[in-house]
């Protein structure tokens, strides 16, 4: 069963979650090489979610493939649409497959399940017994997306949040958060430190794709964005401390 939890105001007051859904871009896992799986980077991101389990946090595991394969400008014309998204479920396999196996030398018990059934390596998602997991305290990685072309991981990452029961769904990027526009484009964009679901909808914030925030916002799902590259985030997010922008209804 879900947790119970400290909530505040729409605002964003601090609340202390039991249990979280983390989205990872597979983009995270590759540090400054831009293409594959960097060591350093992989070891600091699983140290980082060790920091957030040992505080007593039930955490969900949604990883991307992007620094594998991203179908949309990896395809080309040879590859059609529905096959480079099976690619694409295959790259947040292996990434959720390195994922699992440094935590487990950093003393943290992981189980991966996944969309796509691949027996000989990971469970297939069943919904009961990834709960079951995380009561046992296990960190679930879950991989192969929503096991459906045409949905993205930010898709699969709200859909496994509602499912799991989660409390919130922490998004891990390379910004501090939300911004009225590109930072990087426009020096006069704006750090939102709170935003509602329909507005994020309505102006195209690039949240997360309009499927995902639907489905937050249908289950009053909060979705907190925040920098994974600043030490200490994750378990600041799951204490309810205010690290980036927290969208809600």
């Amino acid at each position: 069963m879900k947790g119970s939890s400290r909530t505040g105001d729409a605002g964003g007051v601090k609340r202390k979650f039991t249990r979280v859904l983390l989205k990872l871009s597979g983009e995270s896992l590759c540090g400054e090489a831009g293409h594959g799986i960097n060591a350093g980077a992989l070891v600091r991101i699983c140290r980082e979610i060790k920091l957030a389990h040992d505080r007593g946090v039930q955490i969900g595991i949604v990883v991307g493939g992007g620094n594998i394969w991203r179908g949309m400008s990896d395809r080309g014309e040879a590859i059609g649409r529905v096959t480079a998204d099976y690619m694409g479920m295959l790259a947040t396999v292996i990434n959720a497959l390195a994922l699992q196996d440094a935590l487990e030398h950093l003393g943290v018990p992981t189980r991966v399940q996944t969309a796509i059934e691949i027996t000989k390596l990971a469970e297939p998602y069943i919904r009961r017994r990834a709960i079951r997991h995380l009561e046992k305290r296990r960190i679930v990685i879950f991989a192969g997306g929503t096991g459906n072309p045409y949905f993205t991981t930010d898709t699969a990452a709200a859909l496994r949040a509602v499912e799991i029961e989660a409390q919130a769904l922490l998004k891990a990027t390379k910004v501090d958060g939300i911004y009225t526009d590109d930072p990087r484009v426009n020096k006069k964009a704006k750090k939102l430190d709170h935003v509602r679901f329909m507005d994020a909808i309505r102006q195209r914030l690039r949240v997360m794709d309009t499927t995902a925030l639907t489905l937050c916002m249908e289950n009053r799902m909060p979705i907190a964005v925040f920098n994974l590259n600043v030490d200490g985030n994750i378990a600041r997010a799951v204490n309810g401390h205010s690290v980036g922008t927290l969208v809600t209804e």
